[in-house]
């Protein structure tokens, strides 16, 4: 962003000198032509690299998804364990009464 402003301040300042002459106004074109490229290629690298931001966060959270169903199955199967080991335990001691 800063690049961005500073490239528009130096092309405004590049503008305002080429009014004094001819070599001026092609120097004034030629900078704002780097300028306005150089600000193309900002835009570009700033879209990429949010692009490759996304693409993190969604196998993060893929991941995570997993990671959480992995863990809610294995805690169903221990409450299932425990929920006939407690039967079990009702079963023996209605037996010893």
């Amino acid at each position: 962003m800063r690049k961005i402003v500073l490239a528009a301040a130096a092309a405004g300042a590049a503008l305002a000198l080429s009014a004094c002459s001819q070599e001026a106004k092609e120097d004034a074109s030629a900078l704002a032509s780097d300028v306005a490229s150089d600000a193309s290629d900002a835009a570009t690298d700033a879209a990429s690299a949010g692009a490759e931001a996304a693409d993190a966060a969604k196998g993060a959270a893929a991941e995570g998804a997993a990671t959480a169903a992995t863990a809610a199955a294995e805690g169903a199967a221990a409450a299932e364990g425990a929920a006939k080991e407690a039967a079990a335990a009702a079963d023996e001691a209605a037996k010893k009464m």
